[in-house]
């Protein structure tokens, strides 16, 4: 390996002549297919979910809005809550702010805002807070479940659809 010396005003020939720079003889350029494969991975993340509520949210014209779509929560949704001035005063209220953030639609709302989770019923925000667990710790929205009256297990997805629809 050489080194090089880089004063102030020749950086940029130097990177210009790195990038361009074939791989020297003991470095092997990566395997075509190996790029393929990450495409093909970085394609298959799945960064939104989407879920049907329980009960629904009742919108002030009286419609309700029952299906809607999360995304993938990143470190700043994370963070921000922290600061709000709301979770500070009551930490309980720091699901409303990170659930206004990740929900992405809920019917036709676009604009999700913790007003609206707010005057979500009680069991909804319950069923988001697992459905944001899930998806963020597990990667998924599948659940293992045993039927009480028959002990049998199965699988259910709790991102929506009703018992027997396929």
């Amino acid at each position: 390996m050489r080194r090089r010396t880089v004063t102030s005003g020749g950086l940029d020939e130097v990177l210009d002549s790195l990038v361009s720079a074939p791989p020297a003889a003991h470095e092997e350029a990566p395997a075509p297919s190996s790029i393929r494969d990450r495409e093909r991975d970085q394609q298959e993340l799945r960064t939104e979910f989407d879920f049907e509520l329980p009960r629904g949210y009742v919108d002030d014209e009286g419609q309700v809005h029952r299906r809607g779509s999360m995304r993938l929560a990143t470190a700043r949704d994370e963070l921000r809550p922290q600061i709000d001035l709301r979770v500070k005063e009551n930490p309980a209220y720091m699901s409303v702010v990170l659930l206004s953030q990740v929900i992405t639609q809920l019917g036709t709302i676009t604009d999700v805002h913790a007003g609206v989770v707010e005057r979500m019923y009680a069991t909804d925000v319950a069923f988001l807070q697992d459905f944001y667990r899930r998806i963020n710790s597990e990667g998924h929205t599948h659940a293992a479940v045993t039927c009480p009256l028959c002990h049998g297990s199965f699988e259910v997805d709790l991102s929506g659809g009703r018992l027997g629809e396929s």
